[in-house]
């Protein structure tokens, strides 16, 4: 029986473990993999458009007080892995975007950014897997994207949240197993243990003033 308990079952995906290991001059991350898998003709058109929509990043937030508490309190426990005020910010946003976009947690997806690649914009992994969400080359060809960046900042976490939405969809919503396609290892629980455990440390609860103005349940109850 996995540690896992059933939420994390519902929610998560990404592809490697990350160690510093220096390959070709960049910090690099020692991951798992996706395994390329045939794709009906329906689902590459799906996940195609899903990876070129370019449309301006608009975050969504219940209130303006709620959005500027949330990157505070992210800014905060990410500026000793990333101190550039400015780009700490754009990453925020940009992964509170590409997240809610693909009905993701946000706290999940930095959670498996942590274990991908300790948010190290150019790890590599062993098996080739880039950037912060660790995606395989093969995605950005299979997806007729091949001159997609996958160290560029909103391509990588594109990919990155429509890939583990997909796996997610595959496994009717069963987030553990989603995880193991992410890392391609599917089926044990060390690596959907490992993200699990850094997700509940991006944990976020804002504070019951900005509940009440914004007229949200308290997730306390």
């Amino acid at each position: 029986m996995t540690t896992l308990a059933c939420p994390l079952r519902r929610l998560l995906g990404t592809s490697a473990i990350l160690s510093l290991v220096t390959l070709a001059g960049m910090q690099g991350a020692q991951a798992g993999q996706q395994q390329y898998e045939p794709l009906s003709a329906s689902v590459q058109a799906s996940l195609q458009g899903a990876v070129s929509d370019r449309a301006p990043r608009q975050p969504i937030f219940a209130s303006h007080a709620l959005r500027d508490h949330w990157l505070s309190e992210m800014s905060r426990q990410l500026a000793k892995r990333i101190p550039d005020a400015r780009y700490r910010h754009d990453l925020l946003l940009s992964v509170h975007y590409e997240a809610t976009r693909a009905g993701l947690d946000p706290q999940l997806v930095l959670g498996l950014i942590q274990v991908e690649s300790n948010f190290r914009k150019y790890a590599v992994s062993s098996a080739g897997a880039r950037g912060y969400m660790q995606i395989m080359p093969f995605w950005s060809k299979l997806l007729a994207q091949s001159e997609d960046n996958l160290f560029h900042l909103r391509t990588n976490l594109r990919y990155g949240c429509t890939i583990l939405r997909h796996y997610l969809d595959i496994e009717k919503g069963d987030l553990f197993r989603a995880l193991g396609r992410y890392n391609g290892s599917l089926g044990k629980s060390d690596y959907p243990n490992k993200v699990h455990a850094a997700w509940r440390r991006w944990a976020y609860q804002p504070p019951p003033e900005l509940i009440t103005a914004a007229n949200l349940p308290d997730a306390r109850r």
